[in-house]
């Protein structure tokens, strides 16, 4: 009976503490929803601070409730629509930038470039401070009115590099056979899995599109910072900074201080005395809700529908990490049916996927542009099947420094015998009731005539990319197939040879679709599609309430850490259904 009356107890406790939790919990989920609406007023005379040390993303991830997690990112929406915002509020005076190592692609950094010139216009101004510069927060740095950089600090001023794993040696020691059918000498996305290096032709088109982007990146700084192009050119390429001091004497700085000394320069702006701090506003205090920027001003019942595909493009529903055919055809669908909607901006950052998926969204691409006008807004990447989903578009606008280009296709299909049988000592026997009916299987090497069966769907789809860009882009085939063979372009390359139709921005592009559907800068909307969550649902799928696969990538983050990255391409890698249109490897610029 004491025992009896203990578990009880026990029980009792357990209930009562439990109950403890959730009615915490419950009591954070509900301050979290009275607060996400609030908007924190700016003081007078303030500055807003931008430190961009989170990853940069189009539309952005909200970090108000993340309890620590590593899974938000700043919205390049947002972000923009903040700096465009303080150009005109009487309140904000200048922006800091309090930059060290800027996680964002070259295209998304000069959209962020171009609206702190834009907030320049307005005689405010704008200083930045470095104790760690890397080359992309320099780049952003450089329309600053003064830039400081810590006596002690570094300054990364040498060009850009991508450097590429290769798993040949790893899969003849495992025992790992891969199967390639592909289309294209630069279709490269593939040479990881049986090369060492990089063949001639991938070297030849990554130095063409990174000396593209680089020489752009530095005519953009030298006009900003006043110095000769060819002359920032050697300091470049000869990696003549090598501490603050010689960032100075170069004239990439205007003064190596303090962080207490780039904040006596804001109170000479502000007209404050040397005991006074200055009023800074942090980008989340000053950002309002998402689509309060859009609103402004217009009561109208026209829209323009901008729809964001970031990530890879995969078949179904897909996660907020990718692109999923059936989500993005669904909004596609919406738009064009939807008759408030005039326009259609289809806001691209994706180095493709799945060729099946890809051609499933071209579809209803190609179904809205016999109904009003559709327009292709190229961020840091739209190759492969990102070029594919844009090809049908009326108009293709891409920045300087988009990665585009790489239409190919490929597949690949490993041949894990020698692993089990040789390594593993497991064997591997079937029965069948046909002779292809295993086709196919990793368990045994493939037939030359299963080899050859493959490839000749390969080629198949290949040519019907390549027709299909071709009809796109108003070109014959033969021309088109001589720009394809998977091989990567900049976006200054890709409007050279006509993948591409005018260099610009996102702004640039909604500005293209207002004009095409008659529409007066006042007299529309933007509706942005597909939904995003809201900070509450967000929050509810943090306790189970949510996307199931959402709550599992957060704590494989967490568990992961600086880890998480490899498992998250090992899950890309699996994930790879069918035949691939798809960016050749995984391009990090740095």
């Amino acid at each position: 009976m004491r025992q009896f009356l203990k578990f009880v107890l026990a029980t009792i406790v357990g209930l009562v503490a439990f109950s403890f939790i959730g009615f915490l919990v419950l009591a954070g989920i509900i301050g979290a929803a009275a607060s996400a609406g609030d908007h924190k007023e700016t003081a007078s005379n303030s500055v807003l601070e931008l430190k961009l040390n989170e990853p940069l993303t189009e539309r952005g991830r909200d970090g108000k409730f993340s309890f620590g997690g590593n899974d938000t990112s700043t919205g390049l929406v947002n972000l923009k629509a903040a700096i465009k915002r303080a150009k005109s509020d009487d309140d904000i005076k200048g922006i800091l930038l309090n930059l060290g190592i800027v996680q964002g692609g070259m295209a998304s950094l000069e959209e962020v470039r171009d609206a702190l010139i834009d907030f320049k216009k307005s005689g405010k101004f704008v200083v930045a401070y470095h104790e760690i510069a890397s080359e992309k927060s320099f780049y952003l740095a450089s329309v600053a009115n003064e830039i400081y950089l810590n006596p002690q600090g570094t300054l990364e001023f040498n060009g850009l590099s991508s450097e590429v794993m290769f798993y040949k040696r790893l899969f003849d020691k495992a025992g790992i056979e891969p199967y390639i059918f592909r289309v294209g000498s630069f279709k490269s996305a593939v040479e990881p899995f049986f090369r060492e290096n990089f063949s001639d032709s991938a070297r030849y088109q990554t130095v063409s599109f990174l000396n593209s982007i680089n020489g752009y990146m530095v005519g953009q700084v030298a006009k900003s910072r006043g110095i000769n192009p060819a002359r920032l050119k050697v300091i470049s390429d000869s990696m003549l900074v090598h501490n603050a001091p010689d960032a100075l004497r170069l004239k990439l700085v205007t003064k190596l201080g303090y962080f207490d000394e780039a904040q006596d320069y804001m109170r000479g702006k502000l007209g404050l005395a040397k005991d006074k701090k200055p009023s800074i506003v942090s980008l989340s205090d000053y950002t309002e809700d998402k689509d309060a920027d859009e609103r402004e001003g217009k009561t109208t019942g026209n829209r323009i529908a901008v729809i964001y595909a970031e990530g890879d493009i995969v078949t179904g529903r897909g996660s907020d990490d990718n692109i999923g055919s059936t989500k993005f055809a669904e909004a596609i669908r919406k738009a064009r049916l939807d008759e408030k909607v005039k326009a259609v901006v289809l806001r691209i950052n994706s180095p493709g996927g799945s060729s099946l998926a890809s051609d499933i969204i071209y579809r209803e691409v190609l179904l809205t542009k016999k109904v009003k006008p559709i327009i292709a807004s190229m961020s840091d990447v739209a190759a492969s099947g990102g070029y594919y989903i844009a090809m049908a578009c009326d108009t293709i606008v891409a920045h300087p420094n988009t990665i585009t280009g790489s239409i190919g296709v490929f597949g690949v299909l490993p041949n894990i015998q020698p692993l089990l049988a040789d390594k593993l000592g497991i064997t591997v026997d079937r029965v069948t009731t046909g002779k292809f009916s295993d086709l196919p299987t990793i368990t045994r090497p493939l037939t030359e005539f299963e080899k050859r069966t493959l490839q000749e769907e390969v080629n198949r789809i290949y040519a019907d990319f390549t027709s299909k860009a071709a009809q796109g882009r108003h070109m014959p085939v033969e021309r088109l197939r001589r720009l394809a063979s998977g091989r990567v372009w900049s976006g200054l390359e890709a409007k050279g040879n006509g993948l591409v139709d005018v260099l610009g921005d996102y702004q640039d592009a909604l500005n293209i679709a207002a004009a095409r559907a008659h529409l007066k800068a006042d007299d529309y909307r933007v509706q942005r599609l597909p939904r995003q969550k809201s900070s509450l649902e967000s929050l509810l799928a943090r306790f189970g309430a949510g996307d199931d696969d959402e709550a599992k990538t957060r704590a494989l983050k967490t568990e992961l850490g600086p880890l998480y990255p490899a498992y998250a391409q090992y899950q890309q890698l699996m994930q790879m259904r069918g035949v691939q249109a798809r960016l050749p490897y995984t391009l990090d610029i740095q």
